[in-house]
């Protein structure tokens, strides 16, 4: 086998082992792509949110992972202000190896406590899996674990969540995978993804007397097989419509990560580097960028929105 395949699967091996250890990918921010974690959480700010995000995970190794989000979420006025809904597109390649999700999310969102709401949603969606082995060299061209051509395979997916927010605190609970769907690419070939389950909360921390702001958060991932667990923390300061932040996050065996980034005018654009503590990733990390658009669109009412917005940035 060539030398540039040797790297590919080493890659991967790391990745199986710790590092992405579930079909889902880890995005580093994941407090502003919470959407793609939790169908739930689509149309509950009451705007029009858009968030595009790439990473390239390993950076140096030919054949690393790279992934490619795009997503939209907003309220769905013509039903009433408490339902939302969402799309999203999801692409991702590790070496020979293609993976993709394009979903549809549903939500309800309904008052909870004084100043919380609760919302519940769904999502449908339909996977993609494809091998294709180009220019790959084996030692043995009989090699049966390598496809000699193109092989690739579909089938439908479902997730489900619960997210619950408030101006100063919010967290979710969702299923990924929840028909633990098998993709068939050929006769030899497979891939059986396991029910993903997703724990995230955060908080939003007002500094007194001053324009700075903490928002600490976690997030715990599981298949019941393997384990990830981030903590992560950003500081923001805000002045005349305009906010710079800053940030860093750990997780446990796995890696650390430094962000930074800024809001303008309702365009935030944040970028996040994370170096992994062990493995072949401690020495080329993973590189992120994060764009993320909201305003408001309500095409069917005058005046303010039925409810105010209890996210964050």
């Amino acid at each position: 086998m060539s030398k540039k395949y040797l790297i590919i699967i080493a890659v991967l091996s790391a990745a199986v082992q710790g590092v992405r250890a579930q079909w889902d990918v880890q995005f580093t921010d994941f407090t502003t792509l919470r959407a793609y974690y939790n169908p739930a959480v689509s149309g509950t700010d009451g705007l029009l949110d858009v968030s595009i995000a790439y990473s390239l995970q390993m950076a140096g190794y030919d054949g690393a992972p790279k992934t490619m989000y795009a997503g939209a979420q907003m309220p769905i006025y013509f039903f009433g202000p408490r339902h939302g809904g969402g799309v999203s597109l999801f692409s991702d390649e590790i070496g020979i190896f293609k993976s993709s999700k394009l979903a549809a999310q549903y939500s309800f969102n309904m008052k909870l406590g004084e100043k919380g709401r609760l919302a519940v949603g769904v999502q449908g969606g339909m996977l993609n899996e494809k091998i294709e082995p180009g220019n790959m060299i084996l030692a043995d061209a009989n090699d049966p674990a390598f496809p000699t051509s193109t092989a690739e395979g579909k089938r439908f997916d479902f997730a489900a969540g619960l997210y619950y927010y408030s101006p100063k605190i919010w967290a979710g609970l969702s299923s990924m995978h929840l028909t633990a769907p098998t993709i068939e690419m050929s006769e030899k070939y497979e891939i059986s993804l396991a029910r993903t389950y997703y724990f995230m909360a955060g908080g939003n921390i007002k500094l007194k007397n001053t324009l700075l702001s903490l928002q600490p958060a976690v997030m715990v991932q599981t298949d019941f097989q393997s384990w990830r667990e981030d903590i992560q923390c950003k500081a923001f300061y805000e002045y005349d419509a305009k906010t710079l932040f800053a940030g860093v996050g750990y997780s446990p065996r796995i890696s650390v990560t430094a962000m930074i980034g800024g809001n303008f005018h309702g365009v935030q654009l944040g970028y996040s580097y994370q170096m992994y503590t062990q493995g072949v990733g401690a020495i080329h990390g993973t590189h992120e960028l994060v764009l993320n658009y909201k305003t408001n669109l309500d095409l069917f009412k005058k005046g303010k929105n039925l409810h105010k917005s209890a996210r964050f940035l």
